[in-house]
């Protein structure tokens, strides 16, 4: 199957092929994914956030070596290094910075002045009116369908919302995996879609196969705070059922067990982690047990997305889980996804323009 390109606000502005993007997902959105996701015609994101800074160098220039089309990566703004991690992406010439939260206006004002392309993900109309004041060149836009952290607003009340309010381009997330799909992103007036759960399940995602089955299988997901205090959409585990059931002093265990796991996986001295805390409870308004809990994400993520441990880790997952069956490339993909949108808008327009 071959998909001609849909031209978009996103595609013009960020340079790629057809308006789909890949989103940064933790331990999943490698440079194999991403390369993948690039080549294929769409922009991939590439997942910082576990990354010291070393490691991220190394990942881009990786990415480098395997494709020549733009991509994105996507950065914590309130990570102790965030300036560090900015001028790395101007240096590496990288063409879109993602942001899970409001980066502040002098790093947005940095990164357009060094020509990259500033893409902030917002979950509320409010979010996406600041951040746009500030000078960001689009948003993503999540509804509550999305995997991960999420909010309780349906992506079909919120994408409207959002695109009414801003005047850049609006790329639409949460409860996408198709085709039409997309269509009708781009009916709401949104310049593209962002997925994570249907780029996660392709040939070409690093997931090992055993956790992909278990994604396959699923029927439905669950929303919880046990996992670092805040709603997270995850497919229900033995690991997230235990978490439910334990109590304060048992999930404040596991917390300081993951932020030592996290500070031997990721090489960070314990200053470093205790710098990025700081940084994030004052970013985010958290107490410091909530801070501590954080830590439980990236580890509880990676016990399933690396090590293969679908009954320990965490899964973070969109509602659109349940719509996927298969595990195409890429390549594959995108090309299936922009043709059944290109049918979709042409069986639209039959509508304006009946047979006689």
């Amino acid at each position: 199957m071959s998909a001609g390109p849909l031209r978009t606000a996103l595609t013009d502005l960020v340079g790629c092929r057809h308006p789909v993007v890949q989103t940064g997902m933790g331990w999943v959105a490698g440079p194999r994914l991403v390369s993948a996701t690039a080549n294929a015609g769409g922009l991939g994101v590439l997942a910082s956030a576990t990354m010291p800074l070393d490691r991220l160098a190394a990942a881009i220039r990786e990415v480098r070596e395997r494709t020549d089309r733009p991509f994105g990566v996507n950065l914590r703004a309130d990570a102790g290094d965030a300036e560090e991690r900015v001028e790395l992406l101007i240096a590496e010439r990288v063409r879109v910075a993602s942001f899970a939260l409001a980066p502040r206006p002098e790093l947005i004002a940095r990164l357009k002045e060094a020509g990259v392309v500033v893409v902030p993900s917002v979950g509320a109309r409010r979010h996406a009116e600041k951040v746009a004041a500030w000078g960001a060149d689009a948003v993503l836009v999540q509804g509550g369908e999305g995997g991960g952290h999420t909010g309780p607003l349906a992506t079909t009340l919120l994408l409207p919302q959002v695109v009414d309010a801003v005047d850049v381009p609006v790329i639409a997330a949460g409860g996408f995996f198709d085709g039409r799909g997309l269509a009708a992103a781009l009916a709401y007036g949104a310049a593209g879609v962002a997925m994570g759960t249907r780029f996660l399940l392709t040939s070409d995602s690093p997931v090992p196969d055993a956790v992909k089955r278990a994604y396959l299988e699923a029927a439905e997901t669950v929303v919880t705070r046990q996992v670092d205090g805040v709603p997270h959409r995850v497919l229900r585990t033995p690991a997230v059922d235990a978490l439910e059931r334990s109590g304060p002093v048992s999930r404040l265990a596991v917390a300081v067990r993951s932020a030592a796991a996290l500070r031997r996986d990721t090489g960070l001295s314990w200053g470093s982690l205790l710098r990025d805390g700081a940084a994030m409870r004052r970013a985010r308004g958290l107490s410091w047990s909530q801070v501590l809990m954080a830590a439980n994400t990236p580890m509880l993520l990676k016990a399933a997305m690396v090590d293969g441990r679908a009954d320990l880790g965490v899964m973070a997952a969109g509602q659109a889980v349940a719509a996927v069956d298969d595990l195409p490339g890429c390549t594959e993909l995108i090309e299936r996804i922009v043709a059944d949108a290109a049918r979709s808008l042409d069986r639209l327009e039959t509508l304006r323009h009946p047979a006689p």
